[in-house]
């Protein structure tokens, strides 16, 4: 639902709840250790889940802008790109200009079955650095072309670079000068650190979990969900993966609605209760034991390898196509898929 135009403000009425974590419960949290250094280890699973949300966030932000006006836009931007551990603008060439695209498929930087098909917790915890790696080319690209045609967009992402790392390293420098190097480092890791650090690599092992082992070519066995009511509240609907990417301009508020109308055409073993019982289930009883390992949903469905080619035609992508921030939805088609 939304918020009458003339109020300038908020897009969806829905986000009066994201502005409250972003801007009460995530500094609350953060912010915390600095008072009483104390409190750190008993607020670090709070801290974690701050810096996840942030990062889903910054995701949804990117696909459909919170704010009316694209000042506000730009400011929630590089707020949340302080408790996300990166700037947010990195979502569109990585994300929005490669990830819908390729779905998992040649081309993708995240790709799940990239050196290993196997689903294990080493691979699943490790793919950070993989998919890390993978992405820095496309995100060059992106600020090269942006730096050479797009000033306005260029300066939005020097900005969020800068208020970034100036950002952390001037909390690193308060909770030092409060508490001095030992307690005050303890107390940085506890709040914005542990927030930084769950966000940029539990967002990318939750794109891991939602599409490893899926089948990129079908039309709706491409992604994994997690449909669990609490825990979707709790993320922001993030489990909602298959509707979307079916629709990838949908609000987060209307995902589960979404979900309700094509989780019939979904394989079930896609529809998962939660993350922690997926996980539990693949990871810590499949280590002990092969029947609780995942396996690929398609006999088939993964290439046996990947074309020489395929990340020059990503990095190609990120260069042509430099989306406008002004409030519009930023998303590449799919490749066209054949069953």
């Amino acid at each position: 639902m939304r918020l009458n135009q003339k109020s300038k403000l908020l897009r969806h009425r829905a986000d009066l709840r994201t502005l409250l974590w972003a801007f009460v419960l995530f500094p609350a949290i953060c912010l915390a250790p600095y008072v009483a250094p104390r409190l750190a280890p008993w607020l670090l699973p709070l801290s974690l889940y701050c810096g996840f949300c942030a990062g889903v966030f910054s995701h949804n932000h990117n696909h459909c802008p919170t704010f009316v006006r694209r000042g506000a836009n730009v400011f929630y931007s590089a707020w949340i790109s302080v408790f996300y551990g990166y700037p947010t603008f990195a979502w569109i060439p990585t994300h929005n200009l490669n990830h819908h695209k390729y779905v998992n498929r040649e081309g993708d930087a995240t790709i799940t079955w990239r050196y290993c098909k196997k689903n294990t917790w080493l691979v699943a915890s490790t793919f950070f650095f993989v998919s890390a790696s993978f992405q820095q080319p496309l995100i060059r690209e992106f600020v090269r072309r942006a730096k050479a045609t797009k000033p306005r967009l260029y300066r939005e992402i020097v900005l969020q670079r800068l208020i970034v790392g100036g950002g952390h390293a001037a909390l690193f420098a308060l909770a030092v000068g409060l508490h001095g190097w030992h307690t005050g480092s303890l107390a940085y890791l506890g709040g914005f650190g542990a927030s930084a650090a769950m966000g940029l690599w539990g967002l990318i092992f939750i794109n891991y979990i939602q599409h490893v082992h899926c089948d990129p070519w079908s039309d709706y066995d491409h992604s994994r969900n997690f449909v669990s009511k609490l825990g979707n509240w709790l993320v922001f609907n993030n489990g909602y993966h298959t509707a979307h990417h079916e629709n990838a301009g949908i609000h987060w508020s209307r995902l589960a609605e979404a979900h309700a109308r094509i989780a019939h055409r979904i394989d079930p073993e896609l529809n998962q209760k939660s993350i922690l019982g997926y996980c539990l289930k693949a990871y810590l009883l499949g280590a002990f034991d092969e029947r609780f390992r995942t396996r690929p949903i398609r006999k088939g469905a993964l290439h046996s390898g990947l074309r020489a080619n395929a990340g020059e035609e990503a990095i190609a992508l990120a260069a042509s196509a430099v989306p406008r921030r002004d409030g519009g939805t930023v998303v590449i088609a799919r490749a066209q898929r054949v069953a």
